[in-house]
C-alpha cells in the first residue's frame, strides 16, 4: 500500500510482503478462523515455521497487516490533503483515489477493514487510534471547506465519517465482474464526496 495502486502494505522484507499477500488471500477465501498458519505458509511458499520467524501468531499477522494498511492510508490521505489549497479539489481527489484503491485492491482492503473484530483488545485499540487519525485528516479538509464557504455542512465530524463509510463500503461490494471500473468508481465517488458536503461536483 505504498500508493493507492499497491496491493499490500510496504515492507522492507520480500518474505513479509509475500506473507501479507498470502494471508489476505487465505482470509478472503476461508475467513480468519478457518484459515490456518499452514494455509498462509503454503500460499507464501514457506513452511509453517517460516511464518513464526516474522509473526508471533495468525492474529499478529492480521494485526500487522491492518496496522500498516491503516498507517499508509493515513499518510497517503495526509499527503493528498497537503497538495492543494482548494478544499473542493482536495476532497474530490482524496476520496476518489481512496475509493479507487478499495476497488483495485478489494481483497486486501476487505481484510484490513472488516476483520477488525478478530484482533485482540490491545491491537483493536491501536488500529482504532489509526482510524481516528484517518478521520481527522478527512475532517480537516471538510472543516477547511466550511471555513472558506465552499462546503455547506452542519456537522463536520458526521460528514467525515459518512465520506469514509462510502469509501470503505467499496471493498465490500466490489468484484472484477461489476460494470463499473476502478477508474469510473474514482470519478463517481469523487463527485459524490462533493455532493455530500454541499459543493459543486465541478469546482472552479
Amino acid at each position: 500500500m505504498t500508493s493507492t495502486s499497491s496491493a499490500t502494505p510496504s515492507s522492507e522484507s520480500p518474505t513479509v510482503s509475500r506473507l501479507y499477500e498470502a494471508a489476505a488471500d487465505a482470509f478472503g477465501a476461508k475467513g480468519f478462523h478457518a484459515t490456518t498458519t499452514r494455509d498462509i505458509a503454503s500460499r507464501a511458499g514457506l513452511s509453517p515455521a517460516g511464518v513464526y520467524v516474522h509473526f508471533a501468531s495468525k492474529e499478529d499477522l492480521l494485526f500487522q497487516l491492518s496496522r500498516e494498511g491503516h498507517t499508509v492510508a493515513r499518510d497517503a490521505l495526509a499527503r493528498a490533503a497537503a497538495r492543494s489549497s482548494a478544499p473542493a479539489e482536495t476532497l474530490r481527489s482524496m476520496i476518489g483515489a481512496f475509493a479507487r484503491w478499495h476497488a483495485e485492491q478489494h481483497q486486501v482492503a476487505r481484510i484490513v477493514q472488516y476483520e477488525f473484530r478478530h484482533l485482540s483488545p490491545e491491537h483493536q485499540h491501536e488500529v482504532l487510534t489509526l482510524r481516528r487519525e484517518i478521520d481527522a485528516v478527512v475532517r480537516g479538509v471538510v472543516d477547511e471547506g466550511v471555513a472558506s464557504g465552499d462546503f455547506e455542512v452542519e456537522d463536520t465530524h458526521a460528514a467525515a465519517l459518512a465520506l469514509l463509510s462510502l469509501v470503505v463500503d467499496v471493498a465490500r461490494w466490489y468484484h472484477p465482474g461489476v460494470q463499473q471500473t476502478p477508474e469510473q468508481i474514482e470519478q463517481t465517488y469523487g463527485a459524490l464526496a462533493l455532493r455530500l458536503v454541499g459543493a459543486s461536483p465541478h469546482p472552479g
